[in-house]
């Protein structure tokens, strides 16, 4: 074998963490997520982690306006982002200084030299060259100049150097392609498709593509590419999800499961747009959205849908739950289907808009004025929320009430493979409304109640505007038992209190039980989560194991009610910990309501927890 042919021989590893970083217009996003798509095709199970500035504009070359997108491959199944990139990519200096640190010890840095200027450096925040001064000790550090060699492959297209530049990402995105083995050919469509009406973009990009890949080939400065082989799936159809296009779909899959128009009635905000942007290109299943002028117009047209017989939907983050929180109230009087969507980010207040968090959810329960509970349900992976979309309007069109479901930005942004399901096997959604008489008055009369009640469900019969002979009233004001009449009577109104209580509570007997998984019979201590945690929680859990600590996990979907066995398996085991992206806010429920000494390990950075972190929190309360 020749000397070139030893050196291009890939070599096999079962999994990489890279993180791509550069300015908000060096386009890392576009980067990393066509990576990420050759990889899924390829078979590769993944998780990704987009970070972005929270300034719109942040100056150009300056830390805060960094933008980064970290994907985790393998040939095994895997369920975070990574705890520490293996390969940092800096486009300049500001993406360095910001990202270095989480680089893993003796990691690989590939930097875009021709940025590495003293303006630049001084912009980042650099006194020194970091790779003349000892900042990169340790690393393996890899000097390409993208910009100059991509101007010089766009050359002889006409492209002005000032605009080949800007395809310098793709440049990044050939050189890890050849380092990592990735197919070439779907980026080569993929371009080829986007810029189709730009030919000159197209054809600066698809050299810049094409430059990065022959530059790992030949410039002899990498020993050899890498590889990672499939990992095993099972089969069927995959394609590369992310938790709001997930959302999005569960929610049209729920309007046709149900018989029910989707009408979604939104005010856009960070990070839940893209649940209307996604749900505006599919007219053609009968969606209906309004891009609302506040946020409570948003809320007050998607129960105004409901009330019309539509599966009304409105997507928020945490500063637009508060305000919907009125119409919140009154949807749970009129005891109406409505699905709220809360994508959680990092607060008070406007906070951190593009960061996660998880600290909505004591809103969730209680952020409602008067004895007004509902249901709530999370989301713990990109895939599952389509699951959640659906099992939301299930609850919701089955017991007559809003129903609050949370993500958070991570599961937002972040994709993971998805298996597409046998639409065959997705449950029926069955509405049922009252189209005649339900009850006679006490001189033989026929008469419509609106609040008489299934004596199973608690839920109360709904007859949609305009149903011939069937009227009554609407509104805010608290209605007798029964008739639906206004009511001002104390009884009648602890009454109906206990009543929507009650049906709220109920729903506990068509969930599942609560599974447990690892140690199930003789685990030292049990850990709990919710949401996003999931991944990390399951990382941890699976390290401690092997370490030979015995440990079990919960993770829970329905918050309100629990599953009826929680309380019976938090008192199996003698520790209980609690991982949550706030200050232990699950933990404050699960004491309350199960009197158990739930203890909690908070993270409230905006960025998720590792599975490290909870790997030494776990084996710190085991060791106390």
């Amino acid at each position: 074998m020749s000397d070139t042919a030893e050196r291009t021989a890939p070599v096999e590893i079962d999994r990489v963490i890279i993180r791509f970083a550069g300015d908000s217009g060096d386009g890392m996003q576009l980067t990393g997520d066509r990576f990420t798509s050759a990889s899924a095709l390829l078979g590769n199970d993944l998780v990704t982690l987009p970070e972005y500035p929270a300034e719109i504009r942040a100056p150009a070359g300056t830390v805060a306006g960094v933008s980064a997108f970290q994907v985790h491959i393998s040939d095994h199944d895997i369920t975070t982002p990574g705890d520490a990139p293996n390969v940092l990519v800096a486009m300049n200096p500001a993406a360095l200084m910001s990202e270095l640190a989480k680089l893993e010890p003796g990691g690989t840095v590939i930097v875009n030299i021709d940025t590495f200027d003293d303006r630049s450096l001084t912009k980042a925040g650099f006194h020194d060259d970091p790779l003349q001064d000892g900042t990169l000790k340790g690393y393996t550090v890899y000097e390409v100049p993208m910009t100059s060699v991509t101007k010089k492959a766009c050359e002889p297209l006409g492209v002005k150097p000032r605009d080949a530049e800007r395809s310098k990402n793709f440049f990044a995105l050939g050189l890890i392609s050849w380092m990592y083995t990735r197919p070439e050919k779907p980026t080569i469509e993929w371009i080829n498709t986007k810029f189709a009406s730009k030919p000159l973009v197209r054809d600066a990009n698809l050299a810049a593509f094409r430059a990065g890949h022959a530059f790992g080939e030949t410039a002899e400065l990498f020993d050899h590419p890498y590889s990672v082989r499939p990992a095993p799936q099972k089969p069927g159809i995959y394609t590369n999800i992310s938790g709001n296009t997930a959302m999005a779909w569960g929610l049209v899959a729920a309007s046709q499961q149900s018989g029910l128009p989707l009408f979604l009635g939104s005010y856009p905000i960070t990070p839940a747009s893209d649940i209307l942007h996604e749900l505006s290109k599919h007219k053609n299943f009968g969606v209906r959205t309004l891009q609302a002028e506040d946020e409570i117009a948003g809320v007050g047209s998607a129960l105004g849908a409901s009330y019309g017989g539509q599966l009304g939907c409105t997507t928020t983050s945490g500063p637009g739950l508060a305000l919907k929180s009125e119409t919140i109230g009154l949807a749970i009087s009129l005891e109406l289907p409505l699905l709220i969507i809360d994508i959680q980010r990092g607060g008070p207040s406007t906070g951190l808009p593009t960061k996660t968090e998880q600290s909505d959810l004591l809103m969730a329960m209680y952020g409602h004025h008067g004895e007004s509970p509902l249901p709530v349900i999370a989301a713990y992976s990109p895939a599952n929320c389509f699951d959640v979309a659906i099992e939301a309007a299930r609850i919701a069109l089955k017991y007559r009430t809003p129903v609050l479901v949370l993500s958070d930005g991570y599961l937002a942004n972040g994709a993971e493979p998805w298996l597409l399901p046998d639409v065959s096997t997705l449950p029926q959604l069955d509405y049922q409304l009252t189209t005649e008489h339900n009850h006679v008055d006490a001189d033989g009369n026929p008469e419509f109640w609106p609040y008489l009640r299934d004596p199973e469900t608690l839920a109360r019969a709904v007859a949609l505007p305009g149903t011939p002979d069937l009227m009554h009233r609407i509104g805010g004001i608290e209605k007798e038992d029964g008739s639906g009449n206004i009511s001002y009577d104390p009884e009648n109104h602890g009454r109906m209190v206990a009543l929507r209580a009650a049906k709220v509570a109920g729903i506990a007997n068509d969930i599942p039980d609560v599974e447990v998984r690892g140690d199930v019979d003789d685990a030292e201590i049990l850990v709990v989560g919710w949401g996003s945690t999931w991944g990390a929680i399951s990382g941890a859990v699976d390290r401690v194991r092997t370490s030979g600590r015995r440990v079990a996990q919960v993770h829970l979907m329905h918050l309100n009610p629990f599953p009826k066995n929680l309380g019976e398996v938090l008192r199996r085991y003698p520790k209980v910990l609690v991982p949550e992206m706030n200050l232990g806010q699950l933990a404050k429920l699960l004491r309350a309501d199960f009197l158990v000494d739930a203890r909690t390990v908070s993270k409230v950075k905006g960025v998720p927890f590792t599975a490290g972190e909870l790997e030494q929190a776990i084996s710190d309360l085991l060791e106390s």
